[in-house]
């Protein structure tokens, strides 16, 4: 509602009933604009994510590392399988929840996992997720593992990929057993009740079948360039 004061503003050049129209208007134009935006940010989205069971694609894809080398995920497979983390430098989730991203990674690595963190954000390839911008990031934040630039998203679109932060594990075979969040609580480190990367990886290296396979990711919607 507006208020009559602030209508009594306007009253000089606006009669009360069309000034209303003209709220109603705008409204209205508000919603259309903001479907658009829906319509466009769909448009520019991976399809269908990998389905559990499904194989590793685009394994032997060489892409460039911070480290200036070029590595695939066949390559960066430890001996009961591979974590593939499609992240950024600039997502808020991303930044807020280094520290047990970096954890969980650290304890991957330790059950004999293979980690590759994938930057598919092309759309800001010449800004703050610029290869340069990468290396500073990864070595701000003592990086053990590859962080490398997935070119025109190819990975990220073969997987369905579509926010940061997103997980990806695969057992020893390249076998995705298990697609989604870190944990149970994305916006609040201390409220998480289930961490649902670490009992998939506890259960993957113990020989035993996933127990929960999906969960939902919580981030920023991966940066694709327009086509």
């Amino acid at each position: 509602m507006i208020s009559e004061k602030l209508f009594q503003r306007v009253k000089g050049n606006f009669n009360k009933n069309y000034f209303n129209r003209e709220l109603i208007n705008m409204k209205k134009i508000a919603v259309i604009l903001t479907a658009c935006t829906l319509v466009t940010a769909f448009a520019f989205a991976a399809g269908e994510p990998l389905k559990i069971g499904a194989p590793l694609p685009k394994a032997d894809v060489k892409m460039m590392d911070v480290s200036g080398k070029m590595t695939s995920m066949k390559d960066a497979k430890g001996d009961k399988g591979i974590l593939v983390m499609f992240t950024c430098n600039t997502c808020p989730y991303v930044v807020k929840n280094q520290a047990r991203t970096i954890a969980i990674a650290e304890y991957a690595k330790k059950m004999n996992l293979g980690i590759i963190f994938l930057n598919s954000n092309e759309a800001y390839r010449g800004e703050d997720d610029s290869p340069a911008e990468m290396k500073s990031y990864a070595k701000d934040q003592r990086y053990k593992w590859s962080y490398v630039v997935d070119k025109d998203h190819e990975v990220a679109d073969a997987f369905g990929a579509n926010r940061t932060p997103e997980v990806f594990l695969f057992d020893n075979n390249l076998t995705l057993v298990y697609h989604g969040a870190i944990d149970d609580n994305p916006t609040d480190a201390d409220a998480v009740v289930r961490q649902h990367l670490k009992e998939a990886i506890n259960e993957l290296t113990a020989g035993k079948e996933v127990t929960v396979k999906e969960s939902r990711s919580v981030g920023c919607a991966i940066k694709r360039k327009k086509s």
